[in-house]
């Protein structure tokens, strides 16, 4: 073969490798997998990352949680299509937590399944008939390859994945994490229990998240410390729906309107999306490194304790500029005229 042929090939080869991972993407672009529990904040998160002309969405895998694992799919579909962006896989989880059978309220799981009568555009696309599980352990087979993920959900997915194949942990190159509560108490105060330090994400699967954070992912945890800090009240529901001009954010605006009597009453927060504002800009969040545990056992099962002694194993959002996170959450989604 001609020297100047040879020379030509391997680059050309090393392109080939490379393309199932990079295909679509460019210099700058954020590249991520979602995994979500296809809660009405979730895809209020989803929403803001497919409006945001730097991010590429690889792949959304969905886990037990707010919604039931398929209809809560067929919602994440729909939203694609409307996003645009419809050539994006689903994948779909398993419907119980690791160990355990922990879930959130009946009621709550059918007004996500029904995501509390917002009426997103059909779609002719269904999930992939590869499980969610299936899916991880081959994409992150490769630590030459890495992966970004935004956790939203429980992390029955990905724990599930460290069970099979505890070697993927080396193909994540970041993982944000919504969940937990390091310094402030928990909120199960909408169900009869003795537990009042745990946050929802990881009660459902506390053997989950302390796998994760057992596993060396470099983890930015976005815990309620952080989202109490960025309360959605009717002052910024009102100016996103006069803003929001775009289908997605005027779906957005739907979805906020849903949650209306949650935020009359000062209950509502930007958990999800604030996690997902995180992981395009970190300084919207004060970050502090600490070693983070998750409790097992009743009655404090899924409580995040930090451990005094140990090496860090997360950088964890103590604190949250609302003000910040408005800006960057209104520029992807509404006009600023």
């Amino acid at each position: 073969m001609h020297k100047k042929l040879r020379l030509a090939v391997v680059p050309l080869l090393l392109i080939i490798i490379l393309l199932p991972y990079s295909a679509g993407a460019r210099a700058g672009e954020i590249s991520l997998i979602i995994d979500t529990d296809a809660a009405v904040d979730d895809l209020m998160a989803i929403a803001f990352l497919l409006a945001r002309k730097d991010v590429r969405i690889e792949a959304i895998t969905v886990t037990n949680g707010l919604a039931h694992v398929r209809p809560g799919g067929m919602n994440v579909r729909k939203l694609l299509e409307l996003g645009g962006k419809k050539d994006v896989p689903v994948y779909l989880g398993r419907e119980t937590p690791l160990r355990g059978q922990a879930e959130f309220p009946k009621e709550w799981r059918l007004g996500a399944d029904e995501l509390s009568g917002v009426q997103l555009p059909m779609t002719s696309g269904k999930p992939e008939a590869e499980s969610a599980g299936q899916y991880l352990v081959k994409r992150l087979q490769d630590p030459r390859h890495p992966a970004r993920i935004l956790a939203l959900g429980p992390l029955t997915n990905l724990g599930e994945v460290l069970q099979r194949a505890p070697q993927a942990a080396q193909a994540i190159d970041e993982m944000v994490i919504m969940g937990g509560a390091v310094g402030v108490p928990g909120n199960l105060s909408d169900i009869q229990t003795d537990n009042k330090t745990a946050e929802w994400n990881f009660f459902i699967d506390p053997l989950a998240a302390s796998l994760a954070f057992a596993s060396g992912i470099k983890i930015t945890l976005v815990p309620l410390d952080a989202t109490n800090k960025v309360p959605i009240d009717l002052t910024f529901l009102r100016e996103f729906q006069a803003k929001a001009r775009t289908p997605l954010g005027r779906v957005v605006g739907q979805l906020l309107e849903s949650s209306r009597p949650l935020i009359e009453e000062n209950s509502y927060f930007a958990w999800d999306p604030l996690a997902a504002v995180v992981l395009v800009d970190p300084s919207v969040v004060t970050l502090r490194s600490a070693a983070i545990a998750v409790k097992q056992e009743p009655p404090e099962e899924g409580r995040t304790v930090e451990v005094a002694g140990h090496p860090p194993n997360a950088r964890v959002a103590v604190d949250a500029k609302a003000a910040e996170f408005k800006r960057i959450f209104f520029g992807a989604l509404a006009s600023q005229e």
